[in-house]
């Protein structure tokens, strides 16, 4: 199958399909329902009674991100502060369906689609303290199970700034006048240096799509952990700029740690650059909510600047 876009499946990946794969190898299932309740770029996502979430890849480039996963994931226990899937049965591919498969702990909560601003600033301090101890979790430990270094390139922050600029063009005619004006705006003055900051472990995915909120608008869990790299910091911290208003973000980095400014710079970045995939992902699936969301993102994450 021929992708056109970034987001597009190598397999499909029906609820047929996965039903004979759980119960055949984990019969112990076969009693429970199956139910999709989603997909990402890279998984299809099942519940399987109230338990369990089972990922299945959809494109190939997935198989090695998800065996990582199983490799790792059961390592992190010690330095998590926030709920994640934890991975409890390992899949086998077959004739049918030639890739490994994970079933992880279910870990309750709910998208942060239209969250107050004052419910964010709730988790401004768990967020902060959650990647401080993740971002310890021994870099070599990690490449040892699979883990890439910087395998987005987050360094390379011109190469960045010019597709940002493409996908601006692709999102113009969705934007409103004052929302282009800033956009274009933060792009002709946006540079970075990445500076020396030390590789850390991350989680290397973090937006609103990966991340879970209870009833009162608080982070709940963190998901999707199929990014999982080696690299800047400011992958990770782009969250500050993304999820939290900007009168949270001196919360935040009173607990992480204080930051250079450069790295701050880097994590705004990213934390348009992502938002603005997803919107462009949200209108060919015509998602309006999670559209919205991304809209909103962009314009939080440059919510201080003052263009905005």
């Amino acid at each position: 199958m021929e992708n056109s876009n970034q987001w597009d499946a190598d397999w499909e990946v029906s609820e047929e399909l996965v039903q004979r794969l759980i119960y055949s190898q984990f019969p112990e299932l076969s009693a429970m329902r199956i139910k999709r309740i989603g997909n990402g770029w890279d998984n299809m996502v099942y519940l399987v009674g109230d338990e369990y979430i089972f990922r299945f890849p959809r494109r190939n480039v997935a198989i090695d991100l998800i065996k990582m996963e199983g490799r790792l994931l059961p390592k992190l226990t010690d330095y998590m502060t926030i709920p994640y899937p934890q991975p409890l049965f390992y899949g086998q591919g077959n004739d049918e369906y030639p890739m490994p498969f994970l079933g992880y702990t279910y870990v309750s909560g709910e998208f942060p689609l239209g969250v107050a601003d004052e419910q964010r600033t709730a988790s401004a301090t768990a967020l902060a303290h959650f990647l401080k101890k993740l971002h310890t979790f021994p870099p070599q430990l990690a490449r040892e199970c699979g883990a890439p270094h910087d395998h987005r390139n987050l360094r390379d922050v011109a190469g960045r700034k010019e597709k940002m600029r493409r996908f601006f063009v692709d999102l113009n005619d969705h934007m409103q006048e004052e929302e282009r004006l800033a956009m274009a705006g933060y792009l002709d003055q946006v540079q970075t240096d990445p500076g020396k900051q030390p590789d850390v472990f991350l989680h290397g995915d973090l937006h609103f799509k990966n991340m879970l909120v209870d009833e009162q608008g608080k982070v709940s869990g963190i998901i999707d952990w199929g990014d999982m790299n080696v690299g800047h910091p400011a992958c990770d911290l782009s969250v500050a700029y993304s999820f939290l208003p900007s009168q949270a973000r001196s919360l935040f980095f009173a607990e992480y740690g204080e930051v250079d400014e450069e790295t701050k710079r880097l994590a705004r970045m990213i934390a348009v650059y992502i938002p603005m995939l997803i919107w462009m992902q949200a209108i060919a699936d015509q998602d309006e909510k999670v559209a919205e969301e991304a809209r909103a993102t962009i314009k939080r994450a440059l919510a201080d600047e003052e263009r905005f």
